[in-house]
């Protein structure tokens, strides 16, 4: 029987131009470069101006990934967006990118894993190809974290930048080990409350007119996310190896969730991973959240860190707590 497999044939990304350095931040709250870089690796993050959203940075991300495909919007039958900031409640920033795209042939959706939010989508959009359901999909990580950062909690507002990068994937017939080869994905429900904001879904709406400080920005417990991540990411990266049947000297390079450099550098260290194989960018960008992976892949292969044939490792955590990890062959 030939199997389909689903193919990465474009990838783009896009940052919005207003930056942020850490200079910034020392006009802002109490902190300074050496303590930022130092805990965190950030040196700048991108950030965007007033009147742009989610689907801003989206649409430009994937117009780019599938320009370096060589597809128009006419080709796509399905847009995935990854993202926990959408431009609006109702409907999916997907439906915004797909009216701005043009591409009313293709159906449209979001996902919502917090940073995981593309590995679920590149995941979710393997599985609908190789059942032969879709042929061509375009699969975005996109966010504006900075809509939901608090920019007086000094724990926290270093932290988050806004970006989005995108990928094509498309069907391809042959026996080949080529695309998206494995992918684990997992939940805990149970360290929910670790990253979330508390104010502004059901359980408890936003009210204008309440008295105090009320909690609708992202809140974080940093010291246990970062015990729970390292674990999660070193776990899902050798399930996900072991389920494609390769090792980890068969990975040409290792792209993690760019959220801390601190729990960047101890997964590389469990793993057993030479710093030459992984890839690092958070002090250009911070964490983009569902944004990093795509973003990182897309710099990579520009960098020519990552070509054709290579064996690319991503993985992703964030709230939820969810995680993810997937190996492609490029």
């Amino acid at each position: 029987m030939t199997m389909i497999n689903a193919v990465i044939t474009g990838i783009g990304s896009y940052t919005p131009d207003r930056i942020l350095t850490n200079a910034d931040f020392e006009k802002m709250v109490e902190t300074n470069d050496e303590w930022i870089v130092s805990r965190t690796g950030i040196k700048e993050r991108h950030v965007v101006s007033n009147g742009s959203g989610t689907s801003d940075l989206a649409l430009k991300a994937g117009q780019r990934a599938m320009e370096n495909a060589g597809i128009g919007p006419d080709d796509l039958d399905l847009i995935i967006v990854g993202t926990v900031t959408p431009d609006y409640q109702v409907p999916s920033a997907a439906c915004i990118v797909q009216e701005k795209m043009g591409a009313f042939g293709a159906a449209a959706m979001d996902v919502s894993a917090a940073c995981a939010s593309f590995i679920y989508g590149l995941t979710s959009a393997s599985g609908m190809i190789r059942s032969g359901q879709y042929r061509r999909i375009l699969v975005i990580g996109a966010e504006t974290l900075s809509s939901i950062t608090d920019y007086t909690d000094r724990g926290t507002c270093v932290l988050f930048g806004d970006a989005a990068g995108s990928v094509v994937l498309e069907a391809k017939e042959g026996n080949a080990p080529e695309g998206v080869l494995s992918s684990v994905l997992e939940t805990d429900g149970r360290y929910a409350k670790l990253l979330w904001i508390p104010v502004g879904g059901s359980v408890e709406s936003y009210d204008p007119d309440s008295e105090g400080k009320q909690r609708i920005y992202l809140e974080m417990n940093g010291n246990e996310v970062f015990k729970v991540a390292v674990r999660a990411m070193v776990s899902s990266s050798r399930k996900v190896c072991e389920k494609a049947g390769v090792s980890k000297d068969d990975i040409a390079l290792f792209i993690p969730h760019q959220a801390n450099i601190r729990i960047i550098d101890a997964v590389r260290k469990r793993l057993g991973l030479p710093e030459e194989k992984v890839f690092v960018n958070i002090e250009k960008y911070g964490n983009t959240s569902s944004a990093s992976v795509p973003l990182a892949l897309d710099e990579a292969v520009k960098a020519g860190k990552a070509k054709k044939g290579d064996l690319v490792l991503m993985v992703a955590f964030g709230g939820g707590l969810t995680w993810g990890a997937s190996i492609v062959r490029l």
